[in-house]
Parts: structure tokens; C-alpha cells; sequence
């Protein structure tokens, strides 16, 4: 222990900082950058922009490159009124029918919500956007306005979808503005019922067209 405290000691300069052949690790020498698979970083993947349509989905580039993918939704504008915003993922990739965007899930929601005039701050479970194991399309939000400078915007990350041993994790938030003119964070989680890898995510609302409204895919490594 003497000896270690010594040597150190021999590498602290009379202002008492550690010299630079204090940390000479041999070890980390070589070392001249990190694997850019582990670097953390968001990698985009791919995005679309709606204009008045029924769905938008992504059958491609959800696979086992990444085990974390985030959907950054941004101002998804509604043709109907008061209309909720939903997903739903399927295990047979580049299928354009719903039926094949059935899996079971089972989730759970809450949400704020405040007006525009100042009544009723609020914040609750909400059991009208919670699934048990359904396969019905899980709703992300309450009713979205369709006035003209109103939308939705947030985010969903979906886990390590193309597991063969877990169930698929999912959480979102995303903000609205409501059809009764009132800022309506919703928080959702849940994951799909099975171990089949999750290779296509499909968005829409639960009535009408998607007016407009960009959804960015992204990777993390």
C-alpha cells in the first residue's frame, strides 16, 4: 500500500496536478474512437409526411440492427374532428392490410388536461384508451382538434422489437390540443402479447384521413 501511495505521490507536480504519466494506461494506448454501436446516438431511419391519408406505415428498416426505435410525430393534423390517434404493429412486414396489424396488447394511460379559459386542471387514469390483450389499434391520444392550427405532436419508443424471447415493450407521450380547445398531454405504455418479431408499424386516426403531419423513424445505437 506504501508503495502505491509513493508512486503516485511522484507524479503530483508542485501545484499538486497529476502529471500526464499518471494515467499512461498501456491498456487504452491503441484506443482511437468507440464502435459507433455503442455511441448512444440517435440514427434517423427514415420519415413520411402525410397529406390526407388514411394510414402511414413503416414496413421497412424495423429490424435487429437497433434494439430501441423512437417515432418523433410532428404536428399530425386531423381531417376529422375530435379524433383519436392510434397505432398498431404486425409481424408480417410489408402487408398494406389492417387485418395484419392485429396483434394482442395490453396497456394502460393517463392524461392531463387544463382549458384555454382556465377551468378544470385535470390529471387522470384514462380507462377509455387502456387495452387488455385486444387487438384492436391502441389509441396514443384523446380526441384531436381539426381547427385549422391545431395537432398533435410526441414520440413513441418501441423496444427491442425483433425479440423471439420478449414481449414488446412500448411507451409514448404526446401533447394535443383537444376538440374542446384544452392542452391534453397523454401518456400511454403497454407492450404486444407476443414473441414474434414486430417487423411493420402502422399510424392512423380512429376516423378520417391524416390531414398532415410529418412521423420520423430513428435508431439508437
Amino acid at each position: 500500500m506504501g508503495s502505491i501511495i509513493r508512486s503516485a505521490a511522484n507524479n503530483v507536480g508542485a501545484s499538486g496536478v497529476f502529471s500526464s504519466s499518471a494515467f499512461n494506461n498501456a491498456s487504452l494506448n491503441s484506443v482511437t474512437s468507440l464502435p459507433t454501436a455503442v455511441d448512444g446516438k440517435m440514427k434517423l431511419i427514415l420519415s413520411t409526411t402525410a397529406s390526407g391519408n388514411t394510414t402511414r406505415s413503416f414496413t421497412s428498416g424495423i429490424d435487429s440492427t437497433y434494439r430501441t426505435y423512437v417515432f418523433k410525430f410532428i404536428n399530425i393534423h386531423p381531417a376529422s374532428d375530435d379524433v383519436q390517434f392510434q397505432f398498431q404493429g404486425s409481424t408480417q412486414g410489408a402487408s398494406s392490410s389492417d387485418s395484419d396489424y392485429a396483434n394482442t396488447i395490453t396497456s394502460n394511460s393517463f392524461k392531463a388536461f387544463h382549458y384555454e379559459n382556465g377551468s378544470s386542471p385535470t390529471l387522470e387514469y384514462d380507462t377509455g384508451r387502456d387495452l387488455a390483450n385486444s387487438t384492436s389499434f391502441q389509441p396514443l391520444t384523446d380526441g384531436v382538434s381539426n381547427d385549422n392550427d391545431h395537432s398533435t405532436s410526441g414520440e413513441l419508443w418501441l423496444f427491442n422489437p425483433s425479440s423471439t424471447t420478449y414481449v414488446k415493450n412500448f411507451i409514448s407521450t404526446l401533447h394535443l390540443v383537444h376538440a374542446s380547445d384544452r392542452s391534453n398531454p397523454q401518456y400511454t405504455a403497454g407492450y404486444f402479447n407476443t414473441t414474434s418479431a414486430i417487423n411493420a408499424i402502422r399510424f392512423k386516426f380512429a376516423s378520417g384521413n391524416i390531414d398532415s403531419g410529418t412521423i420520423a423513424l430513428y435508431g439508437i445505437a
